[in-house]
């Protein structure tokens, strides 16, 4: 560790506030191509739990639904610090089914319903997934099992397939958003830098948790 990665880590380690438990990162297809960046990848992950999430989801949006396969494969190798479960899409189906995988450090592949602390998501967007939750509420109203009228956000959000909701959302190289997780981070603190996948560093890191710990959360308040 550098000096002044060293400089924003006892910053971090001496703020009042508390770090975000559950860390996002979106990212894209072409930051996946990049020299080094599955390396990268994983040493984020770690840097997370390193500085207090218990949590990390990962999205990676793809423009071309045939590289999410070769994705997906390549993911699953990846040296991560925490359980995993990779997920790839799969056409109109967002219930948990056989399309991913979990890994435990490279262990035999675990029951794709595994609450795993390290989430990664291919081609999975928020849409769609919205959308496959709705359908679901829509045929247990249909068949008598729900009330229209008793219908309130918790219906939806047990409904989706990943719930959780993150603290902190990163994303690098543009200050926009891909379909990315709609109604769970509706809350969510957005961390956005310039700093492009490539070259994303643990400084950067620590930039983005410094951020959030000086914000005041207001949930939409």
């Amino acid at each position: 560790m550098g000096l002044y990665d060293a400089y924003l880590a006892t910053r971090h380690r001496l703020h009042d506030a508390e770090p975000p438990a559950h860390v996002a990162l979106v990212l894209t297809e072409r930051d996946l191509l990049a020299d080094g960046a599955f390396d990268t990848l994983s040493s984020a992950i770690r840097w997370a739990f390193e500085y207090g999430a218990e949590r990390v989801t990962v999205s990676v949006s793809v423009l071309d639904r045939a590289v999410a396969p070769t994705l997906v494969r390549e993911l699953r190798r990846l040296d991560a610090p925490e359980q995993t479960v990779v997920r790839g899409p799969q056409a109109d189906e967002f219930d948990g089914g056989s399309s991913g995988a979990a890994t435990d450090r490279g262990a035999d592949a675990a029951p794709e319903s595994i609450d795993a602390p390290v989430r990664i998501l291919v081609g999975l967007g928020g849409k769609a997934e919205f959308a496959g939750a709705v359908r679901e509420l829509a045929g247990d109203v249909a068949d008598g099992e729900v009330s229209p009228e008793a219908i309130d956000e918790t219906d939806i959000a047990e409904r989706l397939l990943f719930p959780e909701e993150p603290d902190l959302v990163i994303k690098t190289g543009a200050e926009r958003l891909s379909d990315f997780a709609i109604w769970q981070s509706v809350y969510a603190e957005l961390y956005f830098t310039d700093v492009n996948w490539r070259d994303f560093r643990r400084r950067e890191y620590l930039r983005a948790v410094l951020d959030f710990q000086d914000r005041q959360r207001r949930f939409g308040r």
